[in-house]
């Protein structure tokens, strides 16, 4: 009586990828290497872009606790020489080149 062969060499196995059969050929476990990409990056998922905390100090808006006055970008007052507070992210109003911060359109 003759052994059994210790491998299933010959038998095609479904991918796990793309369920295709194919024949492996030593330790290979996927049909291709699209395949083989395709698990890698599987099993190392990309990690989510990061949100910066703050934004730039080019598109702050700054307001002096003195005169009141708003500015884009500069944390100085100009009138005062007084440092401004943080109001928020912002820029330029269209229509009369004023700096708005975001937070001024947003309903309260």
């Amino acid at each position: 009586m003759p052994t059994p062969p210790s491998r299933n060499v010959g038998v095609t196995t479904p991918c796990p990828i793309c369920e295709r059969p194919f024949t492996p050929a030593g330790r290979q476990r996927v049909c291709s290497a699209a395949c083989r990409q395709a698990a890698w990056r599987r099993r190392h998922p990309a990690p989510p872009v990061a949100i910066p905390p703050r934004t730039p100090r080019t598109a702050t808006i700054y307001e002096c606790p003195s005169c009141a006055t708003r500015s884009l970008g500069q944390q100085r007052c100009a009138e005062c020489g007084v440092f401004c507070h943080r109001v928020g992210p912002g820029g330029r109003c269209p229509h009369c080149d004023e700096p708005v911060a975001v937070a001024d359109l947003l309903p309260p």
